[in-house]
């Protein structure tokens, strides 16, 4: 078997990776890349383009952003005096042609001129030459024995397929010619056998070719995977930056170039570990990049700036507002309404995307330089951490839940603002689960929930009793809330537990209707009450404990009032 070319597939164009970077000027140019060495010289329509040194320009200092990243390189050179132009790289193809700046560290040293250039080689369809691996050889004869193979695969299937239509006619003129009374007993039986014995033995060849075709993929697949495994594919779209310098002296010049990039972003993590009464929370921060370069030893600093947000100050509109006489209706009646509303505070809330940083730009910087590999995984870099003293109480929201809840206070010792993000959570018995930590401040006090206790049961009840007061001319809603709580404790449990047991009242916006808490009739009294309606007790139960607690109020409103 001879063997034929093997046509090589073009690398794709990848210059539109990003829309940041669809700006950018992307040169064709038939030249082989390779760091920190030289481009050998090619020719050109207008001759011979000489070779040119090529600088390694590495990442020195990245600051992470919530969807992109401002990377710093630094490099040094030597200068000769007067005006030179430099090429430095590679660097990843994805940099923003936009936001390139560059500057010389150095007195006397003047930049010019920078500007990205890229450059796409595609590769020409030739079988492997004698340059390249013994893997890549064998790879395209197996290529080359699996497209004659299944050349002579369609072949079988054709003429078996003819085989077959020729025994499907000769068996419809063996039934004509019966129906007609011609018998020719010894040619049908002759035709009909050497058709047999054709779609066997052709039968035969193609399960033998398809036996071979997949002893051929087996073995393609096999070399393929030892391709990847030895061999790397070099990049189609490589970048470098040219520059312009002028220096007034010979010597040596530190430059420093910095540019956006897409596909890089980071988010807070935390890990909190609770042991006898202290809480120790590690800070971290999570890296996903995918530029076309690792960042290797660089300097990591993450910032929660939103580059990409519009400057500008909202647009003032007129705001009418009109007054008119009330009907008749509307002064007999008043419409009111229960609803819920949730208790915030202020910042963003938890439906914002992205970094939740209180409002303020935040830069928090890595303790030490670390190396991100240019894959698309997640990498922590540890940011800091701190062990204080935390308070844990057992609550317990019955209205909407019937577990009760180690909770955990603790103080913001990081010395910065803690970014909301996921926390695990681990105490004595080991990993328990993951949570949410809200934004803190610096200083201040913030919770966090260790997951509920299976040795404690809560049972809510409620009734309601409708009656008039007054010569009917308001109406009296009672409502009873009783809770049962149960504690189910081991041999080793003796010591006491308060459970922070909290119910709700609604609180009235409108004056003709008021809500009272019946203090007398709760049993116990509430430890505390506050404005926005919340009630709670501090129960103690030991073990095998049980207690009730019963909760009275009334909602009294007007006969004006409808909706109720």
């Amino acid at each position: 078997m001879t063997d034929t070319p093997l046509p090589r597939t073009p690398a794709p164009d990848r210059t539109a990776l990003d829309p940041a970077a669809a700006d950018a000027t992307a040169v064709n140019a038939p030249a082989e890349t390779v760091p920190g060495g030289t481009v050998p010289a090619v020719t050109a329509p207008g001759g011979t383009v000489p070779a040119v040194t090529v600088h390694p320009l590495p990442v020195t200092a990245v600051t992470c952003l919530e969807d992109r990243s401002q990377v710093e390189r630094t490099v040094t050179l030597e200068l000769a005096p007067g005006i030179q132009r430099l090429r430095l790289g590679p660097l990843t193809a994805l940099a923003v042609d936009r936001t390139l700046r560059a500057e010389a560290d150095t007195p006397g040293v003047r930049v010019l001129d920078a500007r990205i250039v890229r450059a796409w080689t595609p590769r020409a369809p030739l079988p492997p030459g004698p340059d390249d691996s013994e893997l890549r050889h064998r790879l395209h004869r197996l290529d080359e024995h699996t497209r004659a193979e299944g050349r002579l695969l369609e072949r079988l299937e054709a003429r078996l397929g003819l085989l077959a239509q020729l025994s499907a006619d000769l068996l419809r003129e063996v039934g004509e010619g019966a129906g007609a009374g011609e018998v020719e007993r010894t040619r049908w039986a002759r035709e009909l056998a050497r058709v047999d014995a054709e779609r066997e033995r052709y039968g035969e060849e193609l399960r033998a070719t398809r036996s071979r075709l997949r002893e051929l993929e087996e073995q393609r697949s096999q070399a393929l995977t030892a391709l990847d495994q030895a061999e790397e594919q070099p990049a189609e779209l490589v970048a470098h930056l040219d520059l312009t310098v002028e220096a007034a002296a010979a010597g040596p010049a530190r430059l420093t170039v910095s540019h956006l990039v897409p596909c890089a972003l980071w988010r807070p993590s935390y890990r909190a570990t609770l042991t006898d009464g202290e809480l120790r929370l590690e800070s971290e921060a999570v890296v996903w990049q995918r530029t076309g370069e690792d960042w290797t030893g660089a300097r990591l600093t993450f910032s929660t700036a939103r580059s990409a947000l519009a400057a500008e100050p909202p647009a003032l509109v007129e705001d009418l507002l009109m007054l008119r006489e009330r009907t008749t209706e509307e002064r007999r009646t008043v419409d009111v309404e229960l609803r819920e509303e949730e208790v915030s505070t202020l910042g963003p809330t938890g439906a914002v995307p992205g970094v939740d940083d209180g409002g303020e730009v935040r830069v928090l910087p890595a303790p030490a330089p670390a190396t991100v590999p240019s894959d698309g995984r997640a990498h922590r870099v540890p940011l800091g951490t701190f062990t204080g003293p935390a308070r844990s109480e057992y609550a317990c929201a019955p209205e909407l839940s019937p577990l009760v809840t180690q909770v955990v206070r603790f103080r913001n010792a990081a010395g910065h603002a803690l970014l909301a993000g996921p926390v695990e959570l681990v105490r004595g018995s080991g990993f328990t689960g993951r949570g949410e930590l809200p934004f803190t401040a610096t200083g201040a006090d913030t919770e966090l929930s260790f997951g509920s206790s299976d040795g404690y049961r809560v049972v809510r009840e409620t009734e309601e009793r409708q009656s008039t007061a007054g010569l009917g001319q308001r109406s009296v809603t009672t409502r009873t809330v009783r809770l049962y709580l149960s504690r189910f404790s081991g041999p080793e449990e003796r010591d006491e537990q308060l459970v922070a047991v909290r119910e709700r009242v609604p609180v009235s916006e409108v004056s003709a209707v008021e809500v009272r808490l019946r203090k007398e009739e709760c049993s116990p009294a509430p430890d505390a009450f506050d404005s926005e309606g919340i009630v709670r007790w501090d129960v103690p139960l030991g073990p095998g404990a049980r207690r009730a607690v019963t909760l009275v109020y009334e909602i009294s409103a007007s006969a004006k009032v409808a909706g109720l």
